[in-house]
């Protein structure tokens, strides 16, 4: 595996983890989860213009 895909599938399981679905995370509303899904978006362009 590259460092992109890890990278990739851990930024995928932090998204996942950040959504305010769960009670401990129900009051920070769509701010990690947010942040976390650009950072995403970021990773994905880098992965496909082969800088990562």
């Amino acid at each position: 595996m590259s460092l992109g895909t890890i990278l990739l599938i851990v930024l995928i399981l932090m998204l996942v983890g950040a959504l305010p679905n769960w009670p401990h995370s129900a009051s920070w509303g769509y701010f990690p989860s947010g942040t976390l899904g650009t950072v995403l978006i970021v990773v994905v362009i880098l992965m496909l213009l082969g800088r990562l």
